[in-house]
This record gives C-alpha cells, structure tokens and sequence, in this order.
C-alpha cells in the first residue's frame, strides 16, 4: 500500500502525480489531501470507480495532517510514502516512516533562481518573469522568487519587470484578462505580508520597501499584490526563504563564478532558470547550479515525459517520466535451481 500525501497548491495534479505510477506499478494507494482542498481528491476517487478501477484500489482519507497524515505514515501495512508540501513537515515524515523503515520519497519546498546575463535578451527575460514568479499567486515551489541579474544590464531589467508587473492584473481567475487570483486563505496571506514587514532579518531593520508593488482588488478575497523589490540583498529573509506568495526579490551580480555562488547559496535545490545567448554558457551553468530542473530562456519546470524532483532541502525522490515507476517498486531475485 502506498500513502500519497498532496498539497493544496494543486491539489488535482499532484495527485494524478501518486496515483498514476502506484497504481501502474500494481500497488494501492491511499491518498490524504490537504486540509483546505479535499473535494478534488475525492471527486477524483469517485470517477475512478465509475471508470472501473476496483473498489480499494484508491482510497481518499481526509483529515488534519498531524493526526490522518502522521498515522498513515506511521502504519505498518503503508509500504512507501509519497510527500509533497512543506520542507518542515518533510523532516517529520522522515522521522516517521523511519520507525517501520518504508521508503520516501519527498518533494519539498524551493527558492528557485532565474539567473540573467547580460548576454542575454533582456526583454524577453523580463517579460517572462512575472509567470514565473506570480503563477497561482506564487503559491508554486517552483516559483523564480529569486531573479539574479548581472550588474550591466541590473537597472535595464529592473525598468523592464516593473512595467511588466504593472500591467498583471489581479482579480476573480474566472474572468478572461486575469493573470493572478487570491492567496489561498488569511492566515496565509497574513504569512506573506509579514515577510515584507520583517524587512531584512536583521535585528533593528525596518519593513522592506519595494521597488514596485502592483495592484489588487479590494473587498471580499484574499488579495495580495505581486511584489518587486529591487535591489535585494542576498541574504535578506526575502532573498532565502520560501514565501510561497507573489513576492520576487532582484539581486545583482558580478560574473559567472558570482551567478553560480548567489544560486547555490540556499538550502533548496528545485528549479531554477539560466537566461544567456551563449551556449557554452547555459551548459556550464547547468552543471554547476544545484537543482533538480533547469530551463534554459524559458521558466518551465514540468514536463510529464521527464523526471521531476529537487536536491538538498527541496527533497530526494523523483514524480513524472519513468523514473517515477522505480519508487513504487522493488526488485526482487528468484534463483531456480536446474540440477536434475
């Protein structure tokens, strides 16, 4: 049996993520969705029954993960554990399953670079940047919330997203025109806006200003604007921890050897993007960047054929493309003896 916990970021797919290679692989799966989206899980369930899919094959329990998550984890009947969702909760799910030593397999939290040289088309890079970083809010672990730009072009680029920020629209993701709707609740949004208000981790300093701060709608709704600010320190709260909301922090640097320092310097290894037109370049930028997924002037992360996971405190464990098979199987050796 296989537990696959997801996340509420995208609740639909990520579970499609589990449940497609567990039960390929001829295994059950028991899913627990998150707390704040249970109904597409469950609905999910249901039209794999009308599909005919036996009955216990794939089960949906819901509930708080500290009480259903943590003892499906723990049961000693689960095989292997699929997480998704929060490096803090990761640690504990690892600290879990190790007591009936089942397999992991962990995709966790990201603070993704996209790393702009000069070399590269500036303009394209810029106009791309608010999808990468405000796509659902920035509620995505492999949001770009981190945009390294070299010092020549810094202030160029800076100009261009702002004015691309500007024109996001926020407001209802039912209507045509939208690029961002609301954070998923309070709380959460409460979470976010404290990161600007702590400014830069350091004792005695002030909110942080941004360079740019869009628009958002007022009334009923989780609203937050996407948030530039520019530039950034490397080591501000900002610049090192997840937000998980739609802020990006700009941060210039020096020379390739600076771009490769500033993008490993995180505990998270998921994504990130190089932009340059020079192909030796990209290459050697690929090697060296520690994470899972890399793109090369675009900010794409997934792709169903190809392997998807992260390195270091993003997780261990790969989803999608057939690598993803290999976690829900095991190999096993029958010897048959031939002596007559």
């Amino acid at each position: 049996m296989v537990d696959g916990n997801v996340p509420w970021n995208f609740p639909i797919a990520i579970a499609s993520w589990k449940i497609g290679p567990a039960i390929a692989t001829g295994n059950t799966i028991v899913v627990k969705p998150a707390e704040l989206t249970p109904l597409t899980a469950q609905r999910l369930a249901g039209l794999a029954l009308q599909a005919g899919i036996p009955i216990g094959v794939l089960e949906v329990v819901v509930g708080a993960g500290p009480v259903v998550g943590a003892r499906l984890v723990e049961h000693p009947e689960v095989a292997k554990v699929s997480f998704t969702g929060s490096t803090v909760v990761g640690r504990d799910v690892m600290r879990r399953a190790s007591e009936t030593i089942k397999r992991v397999s962990l995709e966790l939290g990201g603070k993704s670079a996209s790393v702009v040289f000069a070399d590269a088309d500036v303009e394209q890079a810029a106009a791309s940047a608010p999808a990468g970083v405000f796509a659902n809010s920035g509620q995505d672990c492999c949001a770009r919330s981190r945009i390294l730009v070299e010092a020549p072009v810094f202030d160029r680029f800076v100009e261009l997203l702002s004015a691309a920020v500007g024109r996001w629209r926020v407001g209802d993701p039912t209507e045509p025109g939208t690029d961002m709707g609301p954070m998923v609740s309070a709380a959460h949004r409460q979470r976010v806006a404290g990161f600007l208000a702590a400014g830069m981790g350091e004792p005695g300093a002030g909110p942080i200003e941004p360079r740019t701060l869009g628009t958002a709608p007022e009334g009923p709704g989780f609203w937050f604007p996407p948030v530039v600010v520019a530039p950034a320190g490397p080591h501000w709260r900002i610049s090192r921890e997840e937000i998980f909301g739609p802020v990006v922090a700009v941060i210039p640097f020096g020379d390739e050897d600076d771009a490769v320092r500033l993008a490993n310097d995180s505990p998270f290894g998921l994504s990130g993007s190089i932009w340059t037109r020079d192909g030796s370049r990209a290459l050697r930028m690929a090697r060296a960047v520690r994470a899972g997924n890399l793109s090369v002037n675009s900010n794409s992360s997934v792709r169903v054929q190809t392997a998807f996971g992260g390195t270091k405190q993003s997780g261990f464990g790969r989803e999608l493309g057939l690598e993803a098979l290999d976690s829900y199987t095991d190999v096993k050796n029958v010897y048959v003896s031939t002596d007559r």
